[in-house]
C-alpha cells in the first residue's frame, strides 16, 4: 500500500473492498469481519415495558389548540386582545383566534380530539395526551435540537442514538436506529435531526428510502465472477487490515467499516424487510396506500411496522420541510397535513395492536412546539414554546387519559408542566433504561440525554 496516500484517498479507493470483504465472511465464512459492529443486543437496566419506539415527528409545530387541547374560551374571546397575563411576549401575534375545528369526545375514556383528525380518535382509549409540554426556544432548529437531543445547542446525539448506544440491535442484519425521511425532501435541519453528535458515528440513524431501492449502493452495478471476487477480497483483506491497524482510534474509519459490514448483511435481509408488496391489499389499504394523498406517509408507517417486527429499536418518520409551520392560513395548512398523516397513523396503531406489537412498541406523536392562540397575519399562528401537546400510545403507556393542562387560552402550561427531559426520561424508562445511569463519558464528564436536568417520570402515564 502506498504509504503516502491520505486516509481519505485510501478509504475512497478501498471503500467497495470493505463491503465485499464482509459479504465474503457472511457467505463463505472464511474471511474474518473487520472493525466494530453496531452492536448485538445489550441488556436494559431493568425489565422494559417496550422494546421499540416509533417516533412520528411532526415538523414545524402542530397547533395544540386546533388538534388536542380544546379551548372554549378562545371561541368566546375570538378577535379580542389576549389578557396581559397570557399575551405573547414577542408581540408577533395579534388578537385571539378561535379554532375552526370542533372537538368531540371519543372512546370509553371520552378523550377529546378535534375533527381535523377523523381516524386517530378511534384509538382514544390507547392514547395518552400530554397537554402541558413546554420547551426553551421558539426557533425551529433550537426547538428540534431540544426535542431530539435534550438541549437547545447543536451537535449532541439524538435520542435514537442514545437508545442504539444503550441497547444495541436485536437483529444483526438491520441497524438499531432507522430513519424514514420523506421522499419529497429532507426536513428542516436535515440529517442533524438523527445525528449521533459526539458519539461514535456508528450510532447515528441510518436512512432507508421509501421509494426505489431502500438503501443506495447495497449491490455492485456490475456483478463479478466469484473467482475474481475471491482474489480481490483476499488482497483487500490484507490492505484493509494494514490500514486499520495503523489507525486504531479512528472513529470515522471504524464507523465506515461498521457501515459496510451492515450494508453487506443488509444485502441479505433489508430488501425483504422493506418489501411492502408482501403485504396483503387489505393491509395496504389500512395504511392508505391506495390513496395518493396518504400513500407517501402510509408507506413509511407500514415500513416502520415491518422494521419493528424485525427487531429495530428506534424508528423515526419525518416529513419534508416543516409542513405544520402555519404562519398563514392555519386552518387549511393544519387540515392538509392531517389529511396526509391521520389515516396512516391510525392504520399503524390498528396494525400494531392486531399483531400483538403495540404492547411492546411505544408510539410517540409530536413536534418541536405548538402554535399561538393569537393570530399571526390574520389567519395564521406563530411558533409557541410555552405550552403545547404531544401524545403517546403503546409500550406500557396507559391510554385514554390527559396529562397536564394549559391555561384557559392555551398559552402557558400550568398543571403538571412537562419538560422535554421529563418526556425523554419517561420514554427511556419504558425501554428499561434509567436516565441517570445512561451516560457517555466525554471530556472528563458523564454526558446524558437529560444532561443536568432532574426530570420526573410521567407516572400517571406508565402506571
Amino acid at each position: 500500500m502506498n504509504q503516502f496516500l491520505s486516509r481519505r484517498e485510501v478509504l475512497s479507493t478501498l471503500g467497495g473492498g470493505f463491503g465485499g470483504l464482509v459479504l465474503a465472511s457472511l457467505l463463505k465464512a472464511d474471511v474474518p469481519s473487520t472493525g466494530p459492529s453496531r452492536g448485538s443486543a445489550r441488556p436494559p437496566h431493568f425489565e422494559p415495558k417496550a422494546r421499540a419506539v416509533i417516533q412520528l415527528f411532526m415538523h414545524g409545530g402542530p397547533s395544540h389548540v386546533d388538534l388536542l387541547d380544546p379551548k372554549p374560551t378562545l371561541d368566546r374571546y375570538d378577535g379580542q386582545a389576549p389578557p396581559p397575563e397570557v399575551a405573547d411576549d414577542e408581540r408577533l401575534t395579534g388578537n385571539l383566534l378561535k379554532s375552526a375545528f370542533r372537538f368531540r369526545r371519543h372512546g370509553q375514556s371520552g378523550l377529546e380530539f378535534s375533527d381535523a383528525f377523523r381516524h386517530i380518535p378511534r384509538h382514544a382509549d390507547k392514547i395518552a395526551v400530554v397537554r402541558s409540554m413546554f420547551t426553551e426556544h421558539r426557533n425551529h432548529e433550537q426547538a428540534c435540537w431540544m426535542m431530539h437531543t435534550g438541549m437547545i445547542i447543536a451537535g449532541r446525539p439524538s435520542i435514537g442514538s442514545w437508545v442504539a448506544y444503550a441497547l444495541g440491535s436485536e437483529n444483526q442484519n438491520l441497524p438499531a436506529y432507522v430513519v424514514l425521511p420523506d421522499p419529497r425532501g429532507l426536513p428542516v435541519d436535515g440529517i442533524r435531526n438523527w445525528s449521533s453528535g459526539w458519539m461514535p458515528p456508528i450510532y447515528q440513524g441510518m436512512q432507508f428510502r421509501s421509494e426505489g431501492m431502500p438503501v443506495l449502493n447495497l449491490r455492485p452495478r456490475t456483478p463479478r465472477p466469484e473467482g475474481v471476487d475471491a482474489s480481490r477480497m483476499r488482497l483487500l483483506e490484507e490492505l484493509n487490515g494494514q490500514h486499520r491497524a495503523a489507525r486504531p482510534d479512528e472513529l470515522e474509519l471504524d464507523a465506515r467499516i461498521a457501515n459496510f459490514e451492515m450494508a453487506a448483511r443488509m444485502q441479505l435481509s433489508a430488501g425483504d424487510a422493506l418489501d411492502i408488496n408482501q403485504e396483503t391489499p387489505a393491509t395496504q389499504r389500512l395504511y392508505g396506500l391506495d390513496n395518493p394523498t396518504t400513500r407517501a406517509y402510509g408507506t413509511r408507517c407500514l415500513m416502520a411496522r415491518r422494521l419493528v417486527e424485525r427487531g429495530v429499536r428506534y424508528i423515526q418518520l419525518f416529513m419534508a420541510g416543516q409542513p405544520w409551520d402555519t404562519h398563514n392560513n392555519n386552518t387549511a395548512g393544519t387540515r392538509s397535513v392531517c389529511e396526509q398523516t391521520d389515516l396512516p397513523v391510525a392504520g399503524l396503531l390498528t396494525d400494531l395492536a392486531q399483531r400483538g406489537l403495540l404492547d411492546s412498541t411505544l408510539v410517540f406523536w409530536g413536534g418541536e412546539f405548538g402554535r399561538t392562540p393569537g393570530a399571526q397575519n390574520r389567519d395564521g399562528r406563530d411558533h409557541h414554546p410555552y405550552g403545547f401537546s404531544v401524545w403517546l400510545a403503546g409500550g406500557g403507556i396507559q391510554g385514554g387519559q390527559v396529562h397536564g393542562a394549559t391555561d384557559d387560552f392555551g398559552y402557558h402550561a400550568r398543571v403538571d408542566r412537562t419538560s422535554c427531559a421529563d418526556l425523554h426520561a419517561t420514554m427511556l424508562h419504558q425501554l428499561g433504561l434509567d436516565y441517570a445511569r445512561l451516560a457517555y463519558h466525554r471530556h472528563g464528564r458523564d454526558e446524558r440525554l437529560t444532561d443536568v436536568a432532574q426530570p420526573r417520570l410521567l407516572r400517571r402515564l406508565i402506571g
